[in-house]
């Protein structure tokens, strides 16, 4: 039965019979059902490939994450040693050493 069709008679059930919790259950559960079926509709995710399309975005995402996540630590490893590098040199002058530069 098409989910318009149930929510309709939900509805109308309620409004003659009164809204018990059952009742109003059914109603919130065929709702939800339907706007989550629009939502899925509109984002283009309503056909059977659309969960191996998520799977594949996910990994893309991870990939993505794991890779801006390397990048930084990569940049943070090159800035310390060229801090570490400047310090040695500023070190070897102030001992009036510049052979040790060479």
């Amino acid at each position: 039965m098409p989910c318009e069709d149930m929510l309709a008679r939900l509805l109308a059930q309620a409004g003659t019979e009164g809204a018990d919790l059952v009742t109003l259950h059914a109603v919130v559960e065929e709702a939800s059902e339907r706007g989550a079926a629009r939502a899925l509709h509109r984002l283009g995710l309503e056909d059977s490939g659309a969960r191996s399309d998520l799977s594949e975005l996910r990994e893309l995402l991870g990939a993505w994450r794991d890779a801006k996540r390397g990048l930084w630590r990569a940049l943070l490893g090159w800035v310390t040693r060229a801090l570490l590098a400047l310090l040695l040199v500023g070190l070897a002058l102030r001992l009036g050493h510049p052979e040790w530069l060479r």
